[in-house]
Parts: structure tokens; sequence; C-alpha cells
């Protein structure tokens, strides 16, 4: 079992400001290719030659991340030279924006020229979140010699799996809002106010025809010269999402790297794979809070998680991290145990030597009727099962990581106790018990259409019977596979559950409006919904030795 300790969010300190940063500066660079990029650089004031720290986002160049990070007159009080540069054609810099296509040689350029920079001491380093860190690890496959150290947060690293799609089910809400976005921000470069403003209203309040129906020719028009018809037709195995993802380009990571994530951000999958999967012997460490994508505050979903989670202390933590591996400084940060996770159900820190990787538990499913208290988790195999039916007219909403406005934890005992949900309860737990690691759901199912979608949540009941989603994930199955099991990747958590807490899986045809509705239909199309075509679906779960949820338990409570 792995020793867990308590993480304190201000085990390292926020250090005084070193230096008066001079006002900001508007420099630009131009790529191999002869594009001009801009960028603000903040100096600090002193002839020291200095690390540099580097984002390169799309959103334009002032935001520099403020919804998530301190301000880089921040880190360059304490010691950097800072540099947001907006990459190629957004915010003020040239030519054509084309998703994340030049972002690796793009990036490398900018390494060469940031290296080089006045007040440089050749010693770069990248951070930010979303897009900020996608541009990071696109730049570490560049191979480019003056990347020291990386802080990459929130980051799909394939961008199909990670981001446009949830197991082959398209993320509807998401990918209309960041196509809006992207799409506002072209309108605003070439000055078109009425196309701005349209996008700029779909971005904050997509009509519900077009969540229905995520492939209507409208909405299509309306996000015409953005990526989103690609996200709708490109083959899950063609060069388009290769030429856009990390996970094509780069194969092993050999710069310092501290992973940024969170419980309910809807790319943890990305974060996870980029932090395990890649090779390499460069330090690496995760950081996985309680925020959805953003804001990192104490406030998620509808709780107050308290002071250890304020986002604030990443600002400390990342400092510290580019200190050790840009300034060589003995501060600690490597002695610090590889991951540290935020306990949902305690509201502080757990650290680990390694992702937990303790043997799981299997939880049966029980049928013994559709109701909340009816639906039974048991540690032997079940021999009965249940139907729910899904009604497009009135699907079932999102929750969780899904949660289209403010992802986070939510009660949940009105939607488990609706007809439509089938909801699976144990018993009260009879000592304190903590999952920390991969959830993973595994149920016999079929339906009375071609194809059908399951959507799992696994909850924490406490003991006044409070439900609260923890862990999701979704799969699409097809009719006529009666008896192979669907397995639903839960994705992970850490929870610390106490005596007398129960544990709640419910299943669900919909996760809407954050995912597409799945119109019944076998088409093995991509966006698969069709409005005039969505069917109320009947789904069948069977009970018995392939229906139960796997829980990664790392033992009793010391």
């Amino acid at each position: 079992m792995t020793k867990t300790v308590v993480f304190s969010a201000g085990s390292f300190m926020p250090l005084e400001p070193l230096f008066e940063v001079a006002a900001v500066s508007v420099e630009s660079m131009h790529t191999r290719d002869g594009v001009r990029l801009d960028a603000d650089v903040y100096r600090p004031i002193t002839d020291e030659a200095l690390p540099v720290l580097l984002m390169r986002q799309p959103y334009g160049r002032r935001i520099a991340s403020t919804v998530t990070y301190a301000h880089p007159s921040w880190y360059a009080a304490r010691g950097y030279v800072v540099v947001i540069q907006d990459v190629r054609g957004r915010g003020s810099s040239a030519g054509a924006f084309d998703l994340l296509v030049h972002e690796r040689d793009d990036g490398a350029d900018t390494l060469d020229w940031v290296a080089n920079l006045a007040g440089s001491n050749g010693r770069v380093g990248m951070y930010g979140f979303s897009y900020q860190g996608l541009t990071q690890l696109l730049a570490a496959a560049s191979g480019h010699e003056a990347l020291a150290a990386i802080c990459p947060a929130m980051a799909p690293f394939d961008l199909r799996a990670d981001m446009a799609y949830d197991n082959d089910v398209f993320c509807a809400a998401r990918n209309i809002g960041w196509a809006a976005q992207l799409g506002a921000e072209s309108a605003r470069r070439s000055g078109d106010d009425t196309r701005y403003r349209d996008l700029y209203a779909l971005g904050h309040a997509t009509p519900i025809v077009d969540l229905i129906d995520p492939r209507n020719t409208a909405l299509r028009e309306r996000l015409a010269g953005t990526h989103y018809d690609d996200w709708l037709n490109a083959p899950a195995d063609s060069d388009y999402w290769a030429a856009r993802s990390p996970s094509a380009q780069l194969t092993s990571l050999d710069q310092p790297a501290l992973f940024i994530g969170g419980w309910f951000d809807g790319f943890l999958g990305g974060t996870l794979k980029a932090y395990r999967d890649l090779p390499g012997d460069a330090p690496r460490q995760l950081h996985i809070g309680p925020w959805g994508h953003l804001p990192w505050t104490p406030h998620v979903g509808d709780q107050d998680m308290g002071r250890a989670a304020d986002g604030m202390a990443i600002d400390a933590l990342q400092l510290h991290w580019f200190d050790r591996f840009l300034k060589d400084a003995d501060n600690g940060v490597e002695q610090l145990p590889n991951v540290r996770l935020f306990d949902l159900a305690r509201c502080d820190w757990q650290r680990f030597d390694a992702w937990p990787a303790d043997a799981t538990e299997k939880h049966y499913l029980n049928t013994d009727a559709l109701r909340r208290d009816g639906g039974h988790l048991h540690d032997q195999p079940g021999t009965g099962g249940c139907r729910i039916v899904h009604d497009p007219w009135r699907p079932v909403s999102d929750s969780g990581h899904y949660a289209s406005k403010t992802p986070g934890p939510r009660q949940r005992n009105a939607i488990e106790a609706q007809p439509d949900v089938a909801c699976y309860v144990s018993e009260p737990l009879t000592a304190d018990r903590m999952l920390a690691g991969d959830v993973c759901l595994s149920i016999v199912a079929d339906a009375d259409t071609p194809s059908f979608d399951v959507h799992a949540t696994l909850a924490r009941v406490d003991r006044d019977g409070v439900s609260r989603n923890i862990a999701h994930g979704v799969r699409r199955g097809f009719s006529g596979d009666t008896g192979e099991p669907i397995v639903i990747d839960l994705r992970a958590v850490c929870a610390r559950f106490a005596a007398g807490d129960r544990l709640a899986v419910s299943l669900a045809g919909a996760a809407f409006p954050a995912l597409e509705l799945n119109d019944g239909r076998d088409s093995g199309a991509q966006g698969c919904a069709d409005a005039a075509a969505l069917s109320i679906i009947t789904l069948a779960f069977a009970d018995g030795e392939h229906s139960f949820v796997s829980l990664p338990w790392v033992g009793a409570e010391a």
C-alpha cells in the first residue's frame, strides 16, 4: 500500500519580489517562413541575465491566462523575463491560424528568439493551461535545447480522444463553445462586428436546437471557417488529428515537467496520459486539484472545498519548479512526492510516490428495483436486471466534468431518484477507506435500437444521505452484443470515505447538453445525432459477473 500524508497548499510559500518590473514592451520575431509573431515582454529592472518564462496562446496575449495564474509581472518581479506571445494568426500576430498545425515549428522558432532576447541567459521554461499547455508539449516535441522545463496544465494529449470526443461521443457543448470563441477572434481581427456578435451569442448561450442536433446546417454555417466541421468529419485514424496532437509527435519527454490537472477538468485524461505514458528520465510531477477547467478557486460545483483548494498555490509551486530547473536553486522541490492529489471528501491533499497502483476491488451491480434505494452494490454478482427509458425530449442532464457551465461535485439525490436513471447503492462502510486511482465500470447492456449510450457516475453518499458525484464516464454501445460487457473508463479519483459513507453508481442514457444525444441508429458517423431521427431508447442492464465497478481502494485509514 502506498503511504499517504497530507499535502499543505502552503508547503512552498511565494517568494518575495526580487526586482522592480519595467513597463511591458511589445516585441516581434519572424518564423522560419517569414510570419511575424508579436509578444508582450515583462523585464525585471536589472543588468543580470535571467531565465525566460514563455507562454504561447491564441486568445489575446494581454489575458496571459490570468483566469488561472498570477499576472506575468508577478513572475517577472521574482527574477524572470516573461514573454507572452500571440500564436500565428491570433491577437496581433500575422499569418493564418490553423488549429495547432504550426505550434511545433513556431514553438521552436520562438525558443530560438527568446533564448537570445535582451536580458535572457538562454534558459527557457514554458507555462500555461489548456491550449497554452498544448503549445508546451508541441514545442517540447521539437527537441529544442533551450527548453529546460515545462509546466503544462489541463491540456489534451490526444486531441480527438481527450477533447473533441469522449469514447467516440461528441462533446457537443464544449466543441460548439470553443469553435465560437476562436471564430469570434477571427471576426475581431477582420473587423466584422456582426459576425463577432453572432459568435459571442452562440458561445455564451448555445441554442438548445444546436445542442440537440450539433450537425445541423445552420450551426455549421455559423461556425464556417473554424475547425468545427473537421472535428465532426475527420476519421478517428486520420492525419488531421495526428498533425495536431502531442501524442503523435512527442515520443519522449526530456525536460523536467510539472503536470497540473483537475478532477472535474474535461481534459484530465490527457493530463494523466502525458504524465504516465511518455518515456523519459527527467523529473516529472503530477498535481491534481479539485477544479474544473477554470477558475481554480475553492468553490467547485456546489461545494466550498476550503483554503486547501485555492489555486493561487499553483503559482508558488510553478515558481519553485522553475527556480529549481532554470536557476539551479536547492529548494527541495524534487523531494516532494511525485503525485499530489486533492481528496474530494476530506478537502485536503494526499501525497504518493507514484500513481496509485494498488489492487482494485469489484463491487457488483445487483438490481432489486429501479429506485435509488432499490439497486445495490454487493461483493457477489447478482442475477437480475433492469430497464430504463431514455427520452430525447427530456434527456438526463449532465454533471461532474461534463457540466457545461459549472463543472464539479453536485448533490445527485434528485437525479438518482429519476425513473430514467438506474442507481445502485452500497451498504455503509464499516471503516474509513480511501479511493485513489483509476475507476472503471463494466456493464452488460443492450437496447431496442442499433446503438445507444451509457453514461455512468460514481458518487459518494455521506452519512446524512447526501450523494455527490466524484467520477464519470460514457461509452457508446451497439445492440446485438448481449453478454459482452461494455467497459467504461470513469477516469480517476481521490476521496477518503468515512465509516458510514456509502457508494452509489448510477446509469443513464444521456449526459445532456455536454454530450451529443445518440439518435439510436448504427450510422457509423461521428456526431451521430440527427434531430429528426432522435429515438426513444429502452436500455436493458443485466446483473452478473460482468457487471461491476472496479475501485482503487488503497486501504483503511491509519
